[in-house]
């Protein structure tokens, strides 16, 4: 297991270890890349890339001494957090954030698999490979939207 799949599982554990109504975890970035045995920008990097509003996370940090990171997890209603992704995705997404986007709502229950596999396929790369490179993250934002409104 790589090493910013081990951080993002250990963030996870703690979130789902977490009793509050907010779901959410609190770290000390210096603390977790010592237990973990990695850097502190390994730590950044997964926050970053893994727990974005789009994924359906809130993250608050505070510098200094005695800082943190705050991570949440956004618990919404279907219809809301549909809205959400939609504004999010904007005029244009590439492939990857789509993909992530997918797994959200499936490890979230908004959508079952066979959903989750038709719209995978239909956001992938390989539908658009006959388009010139600039048009196809515009398309593949109203071909998700469309399939979002449909849910």
């Amino acid at each position: 297991m790589r090493i910013s799949d081990l951080i993002a599982q250990y963030i996870m554990d703690m979130l789902e270890e977490d009793d509050s109504s907010d779901h959410s975890a609190t770290i000390k970035r210096n603390e977790l890349a010592e237990t973990l045995g990695c850097v502190p920008s390994q730590i950044n990097y997964v926050i970053t890339s893994r727990f974005t509003p789009e994924q359906g996370y809130i993250v608050e940090s505070r510098r200094g001494g005695g800082g943190y990171i705050k991570i949440t997890r956004i618990s919404m209603d279907k219809h809301t957090a549909v809205m959400h992704l939609m504004d999010s995705i904007g005029s244009r997404i590439d492939a990857k954030s789509a993909s992530d986007i997918v797994k959200e709502m499936l490890r979230r229950n908004m959508i079952d698999l066979p959903t989750a596999k038709v719209i995978s396929s239909a956001v992938s790369e390989r539908p658009y490979q006959a388009l010139p490179t600039d048009k196809r993250d515009e398309l593949r934002a109203a071909i998700f939207k469309s399939m979002l409104l449909t849910l």
